[in-house]
């Protein structure tokens, strides 16, 4: 495996050739043929209105500990039925972002000061909730010295202390030139997974996410690695840009060359008409074709399906992935043997 940032850079720009046999599934055009700024959804991918009472209730309680989550500020489609379960992905460090990528929804602007009882909130949250897993997100901080990483760790020492029991998952930004210390300082804390998302492939950087370098976030998530190979790392793209098939499994490989153990891929959505417009609506098949070729290149765990998010049913791959290291360690103590 290239672990060194000489060898990832090599093996990033090294061109994919593989198999040209893969399953590829033609995808859904989302323009209509006699409106083609029209984009109509498909019925894999249409969810119902949230309405629970599970979910009023999460909603309530992100409102009395002055929290914000990425289920609301990112418009995710899948929140009715996570915040029905009572799982709730919070973002920390404010809802306004200092980047305006031109896929999220998040509100772009100067942010507020960072909030000192912020951590505890969120922990006491999760407490009342009982959660046994959480997954905690940021806006990009820029404008912070440590690009928020400090907040991070104190949210993740206030969940040790609160509820210990809890394992915990963070997603944080790239940290632009800062990530370093940034993922040092975070990395101390020991979460138990950490996942930062490449969004999505090389060449659609300078429209979709310009103020991010694509090298730059497999670097980082290749520290992780570097500094403590006992945290699962974690990425995800979006499909429905623009991308190639062959551009997704370079991806895929250079995910690997950083030692990603975990790969999440989902169908991008147009927030509002201001985004990035969808290109395709790519098949439920197609999703599934994608996931057998990252599992033969050796993700221990990989979530694949136009609804899934980064955060979406995270507790149970969480487990699931921890099981597979477990495998695959005692079949190769198995084999030294």
């Amino acid at each position: 495996m290239c672990r060194t940032k000489t060898g990832l850079a090599r093996a990033a720009r090294h061109r994919y050739l593989g198999r040209m046999n893969d399953i590829s599934p033609i995808p859904v055009s989302a323009q209509s043929a006699n409106n083609p700024e029209r984009v109509r959804k498909p019925d894999w991918i249409r969810v119902k209105a949230p309405t629970s009472k599970g979910y009023n209730e999460t909603r309530q309680l992100m409102r009395d500990k002055k929290l914000a989550t990425v289920c609301e500020e990112a418009a995710c489609p899948n929140i009715g039925e996570c915040w029905t379960k009572k799982h709730a992905t919070v973002m920390i460090l404010g809802d306004v972002c200092t980047r305006a990528c031109a896929f999220c929804n998040v509100k772009t602007g100067m942010p507020r000061k960072v909030d000192p009882n912020e951590p505890q909130n969120l922990a006491d949250a999760c407490a009342e909730m009982g959660l046994e897993h959480i997954v905690i997100t940021s806006v990009d901080r820029d404008d912070l010295p440590d690009g928020g990483a400090s907040q991070f760790v104190k949210v993740i020492e206030a969940l040790r202390r609160t509820t210990p029991n809890t394992t915990i998952e963070i997603l944080t930004p790239d940290f632009r030139n800062k990530h370093e210390r940034a993922v040092e300082m975070i990395v101390t804390a020991r979460p138990d997974v950490y996942n930062h998302n490449l969004e999505t492939v090389p060449r659609l950087y300078p429209t979709i996410r310009p103020g991010a370098r694509y090298y730059a976030s497999l670097r980082l998530l290749e520290s992780v690695k570097r500094l403590d190979p006992s945290i699962f790392t974690k990425s995800g793209i979006m499909l429905g840009l623009g991308e190639e098939r062959l551009e997704v499994h370079q991806v895929m490989d250079d995910m690997r060359s950083a030692d990603i153990d975990f790969l999440t891929m989902g169908q991008y959505l147009q927030p509002t008409p201001k985004h990035a417009k969808v290109m395709e609506f790519v098949t439920p098949a197609a999703f599934n074709a994608y996931a057998a070729i990252a599992r033969a290149k050796g993700f221990l765990q990989v979530a694949s399906s136009p609804l899934t998010r980064s955060s979406y049913h995270a507790g149970k791959d969480f487990a699931e992935m921890k099981a597979a290291r477990e495998a695959k360690l005692a079949k190769a103590a198995l084999a030294k043997a």
